[in-house]
């Protein structure tokens, strides 16, 4: 018997997802091609300010009882630590940490960790040393935390396993396989990937209990993320977090750290100093 070919006429809900994907690919390549432009200038460290060694900060909270005064917009806000992903660097927040600049966020802090690093458990050390020296230097007693892909596994461990809930308020994660990711196997050959597995040692210390962490979870996952796989990865469900997941529609994993949108819905979470435990909202930006 012959069987001819057929197909199947697409229904109107698959050509809207396909011209969705398509939109976002075109959207991912532009932005990788901007953000190949920019990498170079993020290679090295952030500088800080040099010169002659200034007082000791006093913290804005003290400063206002002192004075009876309230502090002004932005002073109470705590440093923003951001953090990049897998072999990228801080070149990738330069839209981000200007639109949080332009919001009132004074203390801003791009984080490059080595790109010869093999083990989440160290960068997420090296992320604590950084973060207590914040923490000296602008006299905040905690950080906010932002983290890409990589760099939110990096920042939740940190947290969640190395006690940097003491000085972690918030960490708001965009597109972080926060179960592990199945995608791309053949890019398991380094180690930092074999780590973000869903059958990885790193995956599986974060499903265990941590019933008195306190920091509040804010996850950005995108329904149209071909890193995260399958897409509700980057969401966080661990049942003693305090977490909120944020669905984004209509763009890809490179575009979360650079969409508009999603800087609005980032620069929301950092102010929300109450949020109930395992809430879900949607963000579109299609």
């Amino acid at each position: 018997m012959r069987v001819l070919p057929f197909s199947i006429p697409p229904c109107p809900a698959r050509l809207r997802l396909s011209g969705a994907l398509l939109r976002a690919t075109a959207l991912e390549l532009a932005i990788l091609a901007g953000h190949l432009v920019l990498y170079p200038s993020g290679i090295a460290q952030e500088r800080r300010r040099g010169g002659a060694p200034a007082p000791a900060p006093v913290p804005p909270e003290a400063a206002a009882l002192a004075t009876g005064a309230l502090p002004a917009a932005g002073r109470d806000r705590p440093p923003v630590v951001l953090l990049h992903g897998f072999v990228d660097n801080r070149s990738v927040f330069v839209v981000l940490r200007r639109s949080l600049a332009r919001h009132g966020w004074r203390h801003l802090e791009s984080l490059n960790y080595s790109p010869l690093t093999c083990d989440i458990r160290t960068a997420a050390e090296l992320l604590g040393r950084h973060v207590e020296e914040i923490c000296d230097r602008t006299g905040h007693a905690r950080v906010d935390v932002v983290g890409h892909s990589l760099g939110g596994l990096i920042a939740r461990y940190y947290v969640q396993r190395l006690g940097g809930d003491v000085r972690v308020r918030t960490l708001v994660t965009l597109g972080t396989p926060h179960t592990g990711t199945s995608v791309a196997p053949p890019m398991s050959a380094h180690p930092l990937v074999r780590q973000m597995r869903p059958d990885s040692d790193v995956i599986e210390e974060l499903r265990r209990p941590a019933p008195s962490c306190r920091t509040r979870f804010v996850s950005f996952w995108s329904d149209l993320d071909q890193l995260m796989l399958p897409v509700t990865t980057a969401c966080v469900s661990h049942p003693d977090l305090i977490a909120q997941n944020i669905r984004v529609t209509g763009i890809g994993h490179l575009a979360l750290p650079v969409h508009p949108a999603v800087a609005a819905g980032i620069r929301t979470a950092l102010e929300e100093q109450d949020t109930a435990a395992g809430t879900s909202d949607a963000v579109s930006v299609a």
